[in-house]
This record gives structure tokens, C-alpha cells and sequence, in this order.
């Protein structure tokens, strides 16, 4: 493999910075509803016990929060620097094995550096259907897990195979899921790489794709898949609509489908242009995307057990579209963008500007780059940290159970930035109960318990302090009367109930 150069860390160092201003950090939103309580509850034993379980068992598969808090006690950097540390070095890992990848496919300059320019901008690209993104706005563990599986495709085209080994038992550590797809693609690839250069997808004299190449035995653990699903799971099931693969929108489809057929038209093309491990890479990507495009197809059909859905076989994609960018825009270096400055800054500008402006619309009510430390302008925010500063931290909370939703609070976690105990939510907290079914029962008790939020008197908070020994509430500012209020805003209160 070619040995990457000064000025090449320093050009992927820049193209780092520039896909993190594009991309936004966001720590603890979305899914680091369960990742960064988790971290904190091991730094701090005494935090979050109350309702632990809606993100302990969300990561019983992972060393992730095992990680982060060794990493924190080992350099005393504090969590919150680490973490955005760590999100910054993901991302240009990811790049650095992207230009690893790059290049062995391509001789030409513009290609590479195209195609890293590409990949940087669409970061923040959707994965049609998951709900995943190629890169998370904070430190989710599928981010170092991707560059090191990323890393391991690099060696794998190197020749290198037995080195791909121990980053892919890494990113295993990290993100089974996610390196169980990795795994997969790297079999595949390692099959066409030492099969005859003619190789060709549908052949039926050829395998393309080794049983070991699938990613369920990954997931065996999880013996209660076969089991008989309870109408309470089915329910959380069926808020997450990316489950439902044959109730996708047929642009979802599309998102699907077209990028294995671009992969299989490129094969042929880069084998008449005389670029064989192109081709071959291009070959292994259809392949690993058909197989398991199929595989996806049969645990997602309606006679299947429902239960298959958690299994999540279309995250495939992820891999898919990281490729899809990564070789469309090297495609798009050599053919179109060359040398021309111009085009150049054009295709720059429309690429990182237009990902960007979707970030400020996501995020609209909160700053493009949360940095620790600098106090939060967002009510919700503000809320989190006063209640993290100043109550007690065996305090049990409830809150509108729909509140990420909530206009203006940008899909923040109240476990993870309030570091206080909550009862369970309807936004997050379901992602759990489908991959836990024992919590089910729990889940719907709490959340029904908390239907009608927005008109909740004194004497329904007074119930959930009996029923469940929650002892404070943020509400919608100025309080129902009754309660003591210790803070507000112009938006929120915090109150305990007497």
C-alpha cells in the first residue's frame, strides 16, 4: 500500500475540519441518548439509577461505554473533550482509510482527492430507508467503528488480509451491528480478489458469496427473536418505521436498488478501461449488496416473524452509500472536475453548502458546534445544565414524554445533558424496548402514565411521585399551581413536587 505522505495528512487534516464545520457536533442528541449516559454512569455510579436499564441493555453488545470511560480515567481528559476528540479523530480516520482505498482504485490525483472531497461534504448524507446518516453529529460508537472497518477494506486491497483482522475484532467490540456488515464486505471482497479477474456477478459456475459472509451469526445472542412477540412490543416496533422494509416509499426503494446496479454498470466499465481491481471492488460491492439486498427481503417479509425486523438487515446501506460517495465523486475528479479551479470551487461550494444548510435546519434552534463549556442559548439546554448543577443526583424526573419532538429542542436527551433519572419517553426509548422486549411492560406503563402531559394538574404529578416515587417535573413555564418551583426561563420550569 502507498505510503501516505506529510502533505496528504495535512490535505485530509483539512478536509477533516472542513467535513466537521459542515456536519455540526451535537452531543447528546438522538441516539447518544443511550451512549452517553451509559459513560457517565460508569464514571459515576451514583447518576441515573432510577430507569438505567433503557440504556444499559441498549448496549449489553458493546464495550463502547466500557471504552470511553477507561479512556477518560486513564488521560483525565474530561468526558466531555474526550468525546469531542474522539468524534474529530473518526472522522479523519474515516478519511484516512478512504484515501487508503482510493489510492489502490485510482492513479489519477483529482480522483482521490474528489472523491475524499465528496465523502467529507456528505457526511450528513441519510442512508435511504435506516434513518442512519454516514456519519453521526456526535460520538456514536458506529463512527470509529466505521473507519476501522474502512481501514480493513484498505489492507484487504493491499494484500494485507491478516492485518484487516484485529481492526475488524475492534469495530466488533464497538459496534457488532455495524462490523458484522464490515465482516461481510470483507469476505466478499477477499473471494472476488482471489478469484479469476473474469469473474462476473450471476455466473452460476461462481460463488461470489460465502456463507461466512452473513451477518446473523453475529446476532445469535439475541435468543428471543424466535420467540412470541407481546402487543405491547409490537407496538414500540411499530413506531420505527425503518424496520418495515416492504412499507418503504418507493424513492426508498430506489435508494436501495440503484446504487448495486451503479456498482455492477461500473464494474464492467472500469474492466473495459482496463482498471481491473477497480472493477473487482466495484464487482464485490454488487455482490455483497445483492446478497444481502436478498437476505434483507426474506427476514423483512410479511410471513416472517416480526421479531426479524430488530436484526436491521438493510444498515447493509451504510457501507453501500459510503462507497456510492466515495467512488462517485473520484468518478466525478477524473472525468469532470480535473484540474479546473473553478470547477473545482464550484463543486465544493454546492456540495459542503448545501449539506450544511440542511444541518441548520435540523438543528435550527441550536449552535452548529455545541463546544463543551460554552453556556447553551436554547431553553431546553439551558434547563439541562441548571438541573444537572443543582439538584440532587438520586432525583427522578418526568417530563413530556414527547419532548425531543418539541419545537426549538432539536432532539437533545434529557439523560444524557441533565445527568438526572427520567421515566421512559416515546421518542428513544422505544429503540430499546424492540431490542429488549422485557422492557416493554415497563415502557408502556411509564409513558401511558404520562399521556396528556400538556394538561397535567398538581394532582397527576402527585400521581407519579405515588406510582413511581418521581420526585421532580420540567414543565411548560409559568407551572401548574402547586408545585415549587426552584428555576424558569421564558420557556421551561423546574420543579419539585412537595
Amino acid at each position: 500500500m502507498e505510503i501516505i505522505r506529510k502533505r496528504t495528512i495535512a490535505s485530509l487534516f483539512a478536509f477533516s475540519v472542513l467535513a466537521f464545520a459542515v456536519m455540526g457536533y451535537h452531543p447528546g442528541a438522538e441516539d447518544d441518548n443511550f451512549y452517553l449516559p451509559a459513560i457517565k454512569a460508569r464514571l459515576n455510579p451514583s447518576l441515573l439509577q432510577h430507569g438505567s436499564q433503557f440504556f444499559t441493555l441498549q448496549l449489553r453488545t458493546s464495550k463502547f461505554d466500557n471504552w470511553m470511560a477507561a479512556f477518560v480515567q486513564t488521560t483525565h481528559i474530561p468526558l466531555d473533550w474526550s468525546e469531542l476528540l474522539w468524534q474529530f479523530l473518526s472522522t479523519f480516520f474515516i478519511l484516512f482509510a478512504c484515501f487508503a482505498i482510493l489510492s489502490q482504485l485510482f492513479k489519477e490525483t483529482a480522483a482521490r482527492w474528489a472523491g475524499i472531497a465528496l465523502v467529507a461534504a456528505m457526511f450528513t448524507l441519510p442512508v435511504s430507508g435506516t434513518a442512519l446518516y454516514l456519519v453521526d453529529q456526535y460520538l456514536h460508537p458506529r463512527n470509529p467503528a466505521t473507519a476501522l472497518i474502512l481501514g480493513a477494506i484498505a489492507l484487504i486491497l493491499a494484500g494485507r488480509r491478516l492485518l484487516s483482522v484485529p481492526l475488524l475484532l475492534i469495530a466488533f467490540v464497538l459496534h457488532p451491528l455495524m462490523a458484522a456488515f464490515g465482516i461481510s464486505f470483507c469476505c466478499v471482497l477477499t473471494v472476488c480478489m482471489l478469484a479469476p479477474v473474469q469473474v462476473r456477478l450471476f455466473e452460476p459456475r461462481k460463488r461470489l458469496v460465502p456463507q461466512t459472509a452473513t451477518p446473523v451469526a453475529a446476532l445469535v445472542p439475541f435468543g428471543w427473536i424466535l420467540s412470541q412477540p407481546s402487543p405491547i412490543w409490537l407496538q414500540a416496533l411499530h413506531t420505527r418505521s425503518c424496520f418495515f422494509l416492504y412499507q418503504w416509499e418507493w424513492y426508498e426503494w430506489l435508494g436501495a436498488i440503484a446504487p448495486l446496479i451503479i456498482f455492477w454498470v461500473g464494474a464492467r466499465f472500469a474492466r473495459k478501461q482496463g482498471n481491473s481491481k477497480l472493477s473487482t471492488f466495484l464487482m464485490a460491492l454488487a455482490a455483497y449488496g445483492f446478497f444481502q439486498q436478498i437476505l434483507a427481503m426474506a427476514l423483512l417479509s410479511p410471513i416472517a416473524p416480526a421479531s426479524f425486523a430488530t436484526l436491521e438487515p438493510m444498515r447493509y446501506l451504510h457501507l453501500i452509500y459510503v462507497f456510492l460517495c466515495l467512488i462517485g465523486g473520484a468518478y466525478l475528479g477524473k472525468y469532470l472536475l480535473k484540474t479546473s479551479v473553478w470547477r473545482w470551487a464550484v463543486f465544493l461550494v454546492i456540495a459542503n453548502g448545501s449539506m450544511f444548510f440542511v444541518q441548520r435546519q435540523l438543528f435550527a434552534a441550536t449552535p452548529h458546534i455545541e463546544l463543551p463549556g460554552i453556556a447553551p442559548a436554547n431553553p431546553w439546554l439551558q434547563s439541562f445544565a441548571w438541573i444537572r448543577a443543582n439538584t440532587p443526583v438520586d432525583a427522578y424526573f418526568a417530563l413530556d414524554p414527547k419532548y425531543m419532538a418539541a419545537p426549538g429542542e432539536d432532539y437533545h436527551s434529557f439523560r444524557a445533558l441533565a445527568e438526572r433519572s427520567v421515566l421512559a419517553d416515546a421518542y428513544k426509548d422505544t429503540a430499546t424496548v424492540t431490542k429488549q422486549p422485557e422492557l416493554a411492560q415497563d415502557w408502556k406503563t411509564q409513558v401511558d402514565a404520562q399521556a396528556n402531559w400538556p394538561r397535567f394538574q398538581f394532582q397527576d404529578f402527585d400521581r407519579l411521585k405515588s406510582q413511581f416515587g418521581v420526585t421532580w417535573v420540567l414543565v411548560s413555564y409559568p407551572a401548574p399551581a402547586g408545585l415549587d418551583c426552584r428555576w424558569h426561563n421564558a420557556t421551561l420550569a423546574v420543579c419539585r413536587i412537595p
